[in-house]
């Protein structure tokens, strides 16, 4: 099926097809004529399916009739769509993607992109005049409209890309200040590779009368990942990712996952001093220290590239052959995100999770929920550990590690996830916020500070 059968006009198709795109995906296929129509939509699909295209192009569509003219003395633009991301790279990457297929159009459309982390001056500067379309991280946005430098007043519709992050309890409260802003019409459209229980939820609470096009992994549209988990002391992972990156062919570029930004730091520059060029990649870091590190991987300047989770979601790093999970996932959905970062637009890919003596019983809880019961954990020479395997229960029997509780290698709720040893801002708004609710509710409350037993 071309992309013209979806009701995409000649435009956008030949925009589409300058951009190499040229067969819709199943994702897209779906989703663009709902979108067309009005619809709310949610969507879920395989990383490196093309969700960008799909509600980039439909969107830009909507956009086009009321493009004003240019010259001197025209109406200035006001922002119609808005979409919202977690991250400042996933901002420039999907912005970067709607500005490629807006360029091939007979009317100029104005894409303004804002993120935290840099000056808002030159954010600031670039929406004089207003836009059509503004990309953006949460926190940047409310700060933008707190300076009088953009209106949400018209925004028709609204994109949430990464959906289940936005939803999740490290945005909500950026996200309910954001939705009080818009108008009370407008069409929403939900995307992301995994919709946890909890946050689809939320996910219906948000939409009116959606289609949900959720596009399951087929063995002829699954990507290419060759999965391993391999069994190895917890202070042996260095000498191990050592070991694999000189040992593996084919490993010209690693994306490394670990759980903090200390680790980050420390595990790269072990690498360094043994040879390996690599790098550290975590929120810590400026915005242009990040913007050229990433740049300078995908360049293949860098051979590894240590990361938190800030590399798990959207970012698109064209032939990377290989992931290695230092530190498991927090959570068991996390884990699809962080392998999806190879494999992608139809080449194949390597996924290795290390697995140590106290992670073993949350390694058995993920591979449970991703369909990996039957991956052996391997052993390999010079690194043999013994683990400790728990009853193989697809129920929750006594004493099991659930999502609710901490368990080893899983830190408990409420840590601030892969953050560094001070609280993030958003750390320290839900500790306020949990602090009112207990004030509220008198004695009755539990202690702030009280965990699962």
């Amino acid at each position: 099926m071309p992309f013209a059968a979806l009701g995409l006009s000649p435009a956008l198709v030949q925009a589409a097809n300058a951009q190499g795109f040229t067969t819709p995906t199943p994702v897209q296929a779906e989703a663009i004529p709902a979108v067309l129509q009005g619809r709310d939509l949610r969507g879920c699909a395989q990383t490196g399916s093309g969700k960008t295209v799909a509600f980039g192009l439909p969107l830009l569509q909507q956009l086009l009739p009321e493009a004003p003219g240019a010259g001197p003395g025209r109406t200035p633009r006001r922002v119609r769509a808005l979409v919202l991301v977690p991250t400042r790279e996933l901002a420039v990457q999907v912005a970067g993607v709607l500005g490629d297929l807006a360029r091939h159009l007979p009317a100029r459309l104005k894409i303004a992109v804002a993120y935290g982390g840099v000056s808002p001056n030159p954010q600031m500067m670039a929406l004089r005049g207003g836009a059509d379309v503004v990309v953006a991280t949460p926190g940047r946005l409310l700060d933008l409209v707190e300076h009088n430098a953009l209106s949400l007043a018209w925004v028709r519709t609204l994109v949430l890309d990464e959906a289940d992050r936005l939803l999740d309890l490290g945005f909500a409260e950026e996200l309910q200040r954001v939705l009080a802003l818009l108008p009370a019409q407008r069409q929403h459209l939900l995307f992301s590779a995994t919709f946890p229980d909890g946050v689809a939820a939320l996910a219906e609470g948000l939409l009116r009368d959606p289609l949900r096009v959720d596009v399951p992994q087929e063995p002829g549209t699954a990507p290419d990942i060759a999965q391993r988990a391999i069994a190895v002391e917890e202070n042996r992972r260095t000498q191990l990712l050592r070991h694999l990156v000189k040992e593996e062919a084919g490993w010209t570029r690693v994306l490394v996952f670990v759980a903090t930004q200390y680790a980050a730091e420390h595990v790269a520059e072990k690498l360094y001093k043994a040879g390996i060029y690599a790098s550290p990649f975590h929120g810590g870091l400026s915005q242009g220290t990040r913007r050229q590190v990433l740049q300078e991987f995908k360049d293949e300047r860098w051979q590894v590239l240590v990361t938190t989770d800030l590399a798990a979601r959207g970012i698109d790093i064209a032939g990377l052959p290989a992931v290695v999970n230092y530190d498991l996932p927090r959570a068991a959905a996390d884990y699809v995100h962080r392998i999806g970062r190879t494999g992608r637009a139809g080449a194949s890919g390597a996924a290795v999770t290390f697995v140590t003596p106290g992670t073993a019983p949350h390694w058995q809880l993920i591979a449970r929920r991703q369909g990996l019961q039957s991956l052996p954990v391997e052993q390999i020479e010079g690194f043999e550990v013994v683990l400790t395997a728990l009853p193989a229960d697809d129920g929750q029997a006594p004493g099991a590690a659930t999502d609710a509780t901490p368990r080893p290698g899983k830190l408990p709720p409420g840590t601030g996830g892969i953050k560094g040893k001070r609280p993030s801002k958003k750390d320290k708004l839900r500790a306020a916020a949990a602090a009112a609710a207990a004030q509220a509710g008198g004695a009755e409350a539990p202690p702030k500070d009280q965990g699962p037993e």
